[in-house]
């Protein structure tokens, strides 16, 4: 039987986003878009990311406990950038973990997780009793804080070569890198997520004083892989 052309074809188009909400705020604007059953933001016009595949958000996760000490116990964990949310419910599914805090400087992505449409993503794990989100930016939050983390899991813009905003630009920086070496325990572990790797940042980690700087791929339907950025402060 010859295939039905019309039902082919409209199966071929790329369905259209849907703006739900759209906010003007102090980096910018943001806006959240559903498209079919999937949830993308965009922040200033450029793609950051969707609910299509989280593998390499989780990722940013498992491997940072992975990489972590053998038998640090309750180890805490901070989240640069809530984003979609999967990140954040990798972290509150492993039991491992004890503190979870979420560093996201736009407010209208806190409320699209709290009360809108993300909530049915990231729910249980903003209820969870180690999570506690910050509002505020995570580059200030770095240089300023004075609590250490045992993982920093980073998943900022488009990585350390595809920053949207200036100011994100400055967490890569060796200053930035500084802050995030001073803001990690003894054998603590920095995940950094990229859309694409990149050996320069490989060499930044290890000139930053970090030791066992590696990366993790996973492979995406087209173009270069998303990776995970790892590397280590020495005990």
């Amino acid at each position: 039987m010859e295939p039905d052309t019309q039902t082919y074809t409209r199966a071929m188009i790329p369905l259209a986003p849907r703006t739900l909400d759209r906010r003007e705020g102090p980096y910018g604007e943001v806006v959240l878009r559903e498209r079919g059953r999937h949830f993308e933001i965009i922040a200033n016009g450029c793609f950051l990311m969707d609910t299509s595949d989280g593998r390499s958000e989780r990722l940013l996760i498992d491997a940072a406990l992975g990489a972590l000490p053998a038998g640090r116990r309750g180890p805490s964990v901070l989240i640069g950038g809530l984003g979609v949310g999967f990140s954040l419910v990798r972290a509150a599914e492993e039991e491992r973990w004890g503190r979870i805090v979420v560093v996201e400087r736009e407010q209208a992505i806190v409320d699209w997780h709290r009360r809108g449409p993300l909530d049915r993503i990231s729910g249980a794990a903003l209820t969870d009793p180690r999570t506690q989100v910050l509002h505020t930016d995570l580059v200030a939050h770095l240089r300023t804080a004075t609590e250490r983390y045992d993982a920093l899991c980073l998943d900022i813009d488009n990585g350390p070569d595809w920053t949207v905003t200036d100011d994100n630009g400055s967490l890569y920086s060796p200053t930035g890198l500084a802050h995030c070496h001073d803001r990690l325990t003894p054998g603590g572990v920095l995940a950094v997520w990229s859309a694409q790797p990149s050996p320069a940042f490989e060499q930044a980690l290890r000139n930053a004083g970090f030791t066992g700087v590696r990366t993790e791929e996973v492979a995406v339907a087209r173009g270069v892989p998303d990776v995970v950025h790892l590397a280590s402060r020495g005990a």
